[in-house]
Parts: C-alpha cells; sequence; structure tokens
C-alpha cells in the first residue's frame, strides 16, 4: 500500500462520520492521477501555497493602508492566522485539517488592493460583477497558471466561494474556515487598533468582555471552545448563542469605532480614486496590459481582463502604476 492510501485508511478509520474523505472527494474540473505521497487535499494546499497569488497576499492590506511598522496585518498574516485557527477546530471535531488547510490558505487570493477599499472601488465599478470570495475562485480556477488553473478539488474550490457571501458551505470543514475567518479578523483588527491607538481593550463594552474575555488570547480561546462544544458531533457548525450573539456585537462595535474610523480609513478615497483612473485607463489603452491579460481579454472581453490585473496587484503596485503612469518624472540636464 502507498503511503497516500495508507493516509486514506487512516482518515476513514480516525475521522468523524461528517468529516469530508479525501478520498470521497467529487473530483477536480481536470482529472488527475493519484500523487503517491500526498491525498487530494494536501495536493490542493501545497498547490495554493506555491502560486503567485499567494505570495502577493503580504503586500496586500488587511485594514490599515500601508501602515508604518512591521506589526500590523496584511492579507498574509491574516490568511495565516485563519489557517491556524481552523485547523484547531477541525482537528478538535475529527474533520478533514487538511481540507480546512486549503480552504483557509486559498480564500482571500482574490482580495483586491487596499483591502476592502479596492473590492468597494470595484464593485461601483462593475456594479455586482465583484465580490472578493468569487474573485479568490476565478483565480484557482482561471487566471493562475498561465490561464490553466490549479486544478483544484470540488470541495477546497467550493469552500473558497462560500467562505463570506450568501451561499452556505457544503462540507463541516468549509463552515469552520468560514466561523474561523470571522473570528480571526475580528480579533486581530482589535489587536492592530490597539497598536494604532484608535482603541483600547478596555473600551470594548463590558458585557462583551465578560462573556468573551478581556484580551486577544481569551476571546479567540472563548470562541473556539464554544464552537467546539456548541458543534461536538452534530451536523452543523455552531456557537451557543450567548458567545454567538456577543461576537456578532463585537463585529458591530468594531464597525463603529475602526473600520468606520477616520484614522483607520482615512486614506480609503485616495486609494479607491486609484482603482478608479487604473480601470479607466486600462479599459482605454488595453494594449498596456501583460500579455497574460491580454489573453484573458480574447477570453472574456476587456472589462473582465482589466478587473482581473488589478484585483491582482498589491498595494505598492498599484501606487508604482499610477504614479508611472500619471506623475511626472523629474529630469535634469547634465553638465
Amino acid at each position: 500500500m502507498c503511503i497516500r492510501e495508507e493516509q486514506e485508511r487512516m482518515e476513514l478509520e480516525l475521522l468523524s462520520p461528517q468529516a469530508q474523505k479525501s478520498s470521497q472527494t467529487k473530483g477536480r474540473p481536470t482529472p488527475e492521477q493519484p500523487h503517491e505521497l500526498r491525498t487530494n487535499f494536501q495536493r490542493d494546499t501545497d498547490r495554493i501555497v506555491h502560486c503567485k497569488s499567494f505570495r502577493r497576499l503580504m503586500h496586500k492590506t488587511q485594514v490599515f493602508l500601508q501602515p508604518e511598522g512591521d506589526h500590523y496585518r496584511t492579507r498574509m498574516t491574516h490568511t495565516i492566522e485563519v489557517s491556524r485557527i481552523a485547523r484547531t477546530i477541525a482537528r478538535s471535531l475529527r474533520l478533514n485539517e487538511d481540507l480546512t488547510e486549503a480552504i483557509s490558505l486559498g480564500h482571500d487570493l482574490g482580495h483586491t488592493p487596499f483591502g476592502h477599499a479596492g473590492e468597494y472601488a470595484l464593485r461601483d465599478i462593475l456594479g455586482t460583477g465583484f465580490n472578493h470570495n468569487e474573485q479568490s475562485l476565478r483565480v484557482v480556477d482561471k487566471l493562475e497558471q498561465n490561464g490553466r488553473g490549479l486544478n483544484l478539488c470540488y470541495e477546497v474550490r467550493s469552500g473558497i466561494l462560500t467562505h463570506s457571501g450568501p451561499m452556505k458551505p457544503e462540507t463541516l470543514e468549509a463552515a469552520v474556515v468560514r466561523f474561523s475567518d470571522r473570528i480571526a479578523y475580528i480579533n486581530h483588527d482589535i489587536d492592530d487598533a490597539c497598536r494604532a491607538g484608535i482603541l483600547s481593550n478596555a473600551d470594548i463594552p463590558e458585557h462583551i468582555a465578560k462573556v468573551l474575555g478581556n484580551t486577544h488570547s481569551q476571546r479567540i480561546n472563548t470562541l473556539v471552545h464554544d464552537l467546539v462544544d456548541a458543534t461536538g458531533d452534530g451536523p452543523v457548525v455552531q456557537m451557543h448563542p450567548e458567545v454567538a450573539d456577543a461576537m456578532e456585537e463585537l463585529h458591530d462595535f468594531m464597525f463603529e469605532r475602526v473600520y468606520r474610523n477616520p484614522v483607520a480609513k482615512g486614506e480609503e478615497s485616495k486609494a479607491k480614486e486609484i482603482i478608479r483612473i487604473l480601470f479607466t485607463h486600462y479599459s482605454e489603452h488595453p494594449d498596456q496590459l501583460p500579455q497574460e491579460y491580454l489573453r484573458i481579454l480574447e477570453r472574456d472581453g476587456l472589462e473582465r481582463a482589466v478587473c482581473d490585473y488589478i484585483a491582482g496587484m498589491t498595494d505598492k503596485y498599484a501606487v508604482a502604476k499610477f504614479s508611472d503612469i500619471f506623475i511626472p518624472t523629474a529630469w535634469s540636464v547634465k553638465d
């Protein structure tokens, strides 16, 4: 028996009946021969980690646009935190950790430069035609590997799509990632807001702190423990009502104090304007798109090609392209 087959056998024996087994995947868009060492979901995790879109996450904003300091979260560190929380939950519930990890690492691959400001800017331009979860699926299906995509398993692709938005997750592993995403960003955004001096732990309403805890680690510990306890061996990933309500109130508090705070969001209008101007420019000058996006133009149309190019940019790259196109270059006459 090869190593992969042994791992698949162990999944069948050790994982919960509710767990998604790698040997029972609904398959890939293009069938492939199984790997000797790695299960299907392990292969998907590796493909995501080695792709270009994953590397670009390190230079994409989470909440604070181009902050001064090395300790604020980026889209990359957010993704890693989601993965760690999700794997702890999956392990505790005897779900498939490899599937959970693959979804976690891929869930934000389609996120724009400048965080949600970039997403809102593209949505303003395209109407309902842009959501980062849908773009993340497009990245792994149609943009990576020069348009070939990563050919991921159905369960990973579905989990990436349903990590946010109205569609419900199809597996418990995907539901775990959806919860873990919110647990991670609410709490690390509190930590970053405290670092920025616009919030302190003492500002969190007392009745919320009484339920969830007073520190970053206490809150995450409470939320993870409660989710594991409330879910148990059941068919639905959930929290007890008191804890779920407290997390929802904390989320609303963060919108009021941080996500709409002028210190955290004061530069968003500039970021949106950069996105808008770049979109107009490349729509009027498609010949300036990189070669791979010209192929997308031929296949999916100009608007989609420009959207894909801009959505894939990092913050610094978007600013650099704007500067190259619209800011005059200094020059001097040599003596």
